[in-house]
C-alpha cells in the first residue's frame, strides 16, 4: 500500500507543471464550441428574418 501511495504522489507533484497547455486545451475546446454556436444561430436568425419579412 505505501509503494501505491508513493507513486500517487510522485504523479501528482509531476502534473504540476502541465496546468498552463490544460488551460490552453480548455480554450480553445470552448473557443470551438462559441464558434459553432455561433453559426449555427446565425443561420437561425437568418431564416427567422426571412421568414418574417416574405410574410410582410
Amino acid at each position: 500500500m505505501e509503494k501505491i501511495t508513493r507513486m500517487f504522489v510522485k504523479v501528482r507533484e509531476y502534473q504540476s507543471g502541465q496546468t498552463m497547455a490544460e488551460y490552453a486545451l480548455i480554450l480553445a475546446a470552448v473557443a470551438v464550441v462559441v464558434f459553432i454556436g455561433y453559426e449555427t444561430m446565425g443561420t437561425t436568425i437568418t431564416t427567422l428574418l426571412s421568414s418574417v419579412d416574405g410574410k410582410l
